[in-house]
């Protein structure tokens, strides 16, 4: 019962409204009234805190995959040193134009406006290294379960992984890996990460 005279009273129904209803409300209600503004001012916040946690989970994921990469990369590295390979970056070059509908690895830091100095898979989001991880680990499968001999036959083998990956990619109505956005500097992510872990901490 509300109050709507001096003496008279009237029943009213009380709503239940969703989160999202309440923000869609704040966001299109007068900010000149006290209780609008508040709310305003609780879902901007409440809303950076929500991208500071998901670029820390995505943090997270990079960071992981970039060390995975980094492992396997010197796995395969040994791999294909034992079918033959002698010129790694060439064979590295292989399997991104593959996989990068046949750019290098240079091409790819160009498209993605990297300086000289910046390395492609620093710069690659979780979902890139994920892919490239996969390339990877799928390529020494193959040469060590086909006992692939030979430079030539390694380099058209790492292409062809590439290759498939792209195309599963494709397939699934994904983002090529050359048109997904640039990250920062993995050393970034893992500075955040470390920021917030001494947080937790103190």
């Amino acid at each position: 019962m509300i109050e709507v005279g001096k003496s008279a009273m009237r029943q009213i129904k009380d709503i239940h409204l969703s989160r999202y209803a309440c923000y869609l409300i704040m966001q299109n209600a007068d900010p000149s009234k006290k209780v609008v503004a508040l709310g305003q001012t609780y879902f901007a916040i409440q809303t950076r805190r929500q991208e500071l946690q998901d670029q820390l989970l995505e943090d997270r994921k990079r960071v992981f995959l970039r060390n995975e990469v980094s492992s396997q990369n010197k796995h395969l590295f040994h791999t294909s040193a034992r079918a033959g390979v002698r010129n790694y970056g060439m064979f590295t070059n292989y399997g991104y134009m593959g996989l990068y509908g046949g750019l290098k690895s240079q091409d790819i830091a160009q498209k993605k406006k990297l300086k000289k100095h910046q390395s492609v898979l620093d710069h690659m989001g979780s979902e890139e290294l994920a892919a490239n991880l996969f390339r990877a680990t799928q390529t020494d499968a193959k040469l060590q379960r086909d006992n692939v001999k030979g430079e030539a036959c390694a380099n058209d083998a790492h292409f062809m992984i590439g290759k498939k990956v792209r195309e599963t990619i494709k397939e699934l109505g994904g983002t090529m890996p050359e048109n997904l956005p640039v990250a920062d500097g993995v050393s970034k992510a893992k500075k955040r990460l470390e920021k917030d872990d001494s947080k937790k901490l103190s």
